[in-house]
């Protein structure tokens, strides 16, 4: 993985040119510190960037008479502040760089003042959305005494109980059970993770083991490149954009809240776990790998569904939406891991498709946890779309 420094950071976010549109540049600014410190996994990550852009589309929404620039960059500022602490530095430098290139006076000092009572809005309003909040999570890892078990705790666990966004409650879109372990759709899913999802898998082609190790990545900024794809075509104007990704943050936040509901409602196990003990489901079309292992290593949470697919599915239907007949010429992102790989798509079904297939190659998701992830994500997009996106 490349190494992010703090000056890298800074030298990429102070070249972005002076007429870049400052909910974009602060959507880079954020992602780009994400990565920089060591965010406790994607939910809280994504968390933080929906009370970012939250702020920021309240604030530039009300701003008559103030500079928008301002507002977006003083709600920023404030968010990120309480969210990443440890940032104070790179945040103040990045600040100053946004409000050198607005004129100082009284549209400027009011823009800031609309920002900075946004975020604090935003964060009253949220107080209690069970983040920060909550007690002591009560995970308690099956075992008989004095046997050993693997001491690495499950992601997230305390998700499932966070204040929604848009849903009324986190399990408004948890699907069915997964497939019964002796059904043909258990088998045939199985055998094709156990063959397509090895380490040493002999039938993944190169594009697919490549996409497999691009989708490694699961912070936002693989994400919210593609909304860039969006916000930076042409014709677009700052609310528009403000409210684009206030959209898609809080549907991203509140699929993760779904789907960590859905996946410690099931507890479904993982490839790595089923291959070793395929003599166990009682389904003879399973045959047991005791050395099997996945392309990449498996995540710390249940396996069903796929939250890798729900999130990319939430980002895809948004994006439909917001552009409706209109063309973008690609989609693309870049991934933070891999020496800073790109890849490309000719349109948003194509980008959530390779999603989907990438897990399953990864070895980690199995296809039918792909599928019903994605149908979740649908629901959760539709959900911002009336409510963020087309509300006014």
């Amino acid at each position: 993985m490349k190494r992010i420094t703090l000056s890298l950071l800074l030298t990429a976010t102070l070249a972005l040119p002076a007429f870049a549109d400052p909910v974009t540049e602060w959507n880079e600014n954020a992602c780009a510190l994400i990565a920089l410190e060591k965010i406790a996994g994607p939910p809280a990550a994504n968390r933080m960037l929906a009370l970012l852009h939250t702020a920021v589309y309240e604030a530039v929404s009300k701003s008559e008479k103030t500079s928008a620039d301002a507002a977006v960059a003083a709600a920023s500022r404030t968010v990120l502040l309480k969210v990443l602490p440890t940032q104070s530095s790179a945040l103040e430098k990045m600040y100053e760089h946004s409000l050198a290139k607005i004129a100082p006076g009284a549209a400027r000092d009011a823009g800031v003042a609309a920002g900075e009572a946004a975020a604090r809005a935003v964060f009253t309003r949220r107080a209690d959305d069970g983040a920060m909040a909550m007690g002591p999570e009560s995970y308690r890892p099956a075992t008989s005494a004095g046997v050993y078990v693997l001491t690495t705790l499950p992601a997230a666990l305390t998700w499932p109980q966070r204040k929604p966004w848009l849903m009324t409650n986190a399990a408004q879109f948890r699907p069915g059970p997964p497939p019964a372990l002796a059904s043909e759709r258990w088998a045939r899913d199985y055998n094709e993770i156990k063959a397509l999802g090895a380490k040493a898998s002999k039938t993944r082609s190169p594009d697919q083991t490549a996409a497999a190790r691009f989708w490694e990545a699961t912070l936002p900024p693989i994400y919210y490149a593609v909304v860039r794809n969006v916000a930076d075509s042409p014709g677009r104007d700052l609310v528009r954009n403000a409210r684009l990704y206030a959209a898609v943050s809080q549907a991203i936040d509140d699929s993760l809240i779904a789907v960590f509901d859905a996946k410690y409602a099931y507890n479904f196990w993982r490839p790595i776990t089923a291959i070793r003990n395929g003599d166990l489901d009682g389904n003879d079309a399973t045959e047991r790998d005791p050395s099997w292992t996945p392309f990449i290593d498996t995540p710390p949470h249940p396996e069903y569904p796929c939250a890798h697919c729900i999130v990319s599915a939430t980002v895809a239907a948004v994006l439909k939406a917001e552009i409706g007949r209109g063309t973008v010429p690609k989609f693309s992102s870049t991934s933070y891991m891999d020496k800073g790989l790109t890849r490309s798509w000719t349109s948003l079904d194509d980008y959530e498709k390779e999603v989907s297939e990438a897990r399953i190659a990864d070895g980690v998701h199995y296809r039918f946890s792909t599928e019903v992830g994605a149908d979740m994500g649908h629901k959760v997009a539709a959900l911002a779309v009336a409510k963020v996106l087309k509300s006014e």
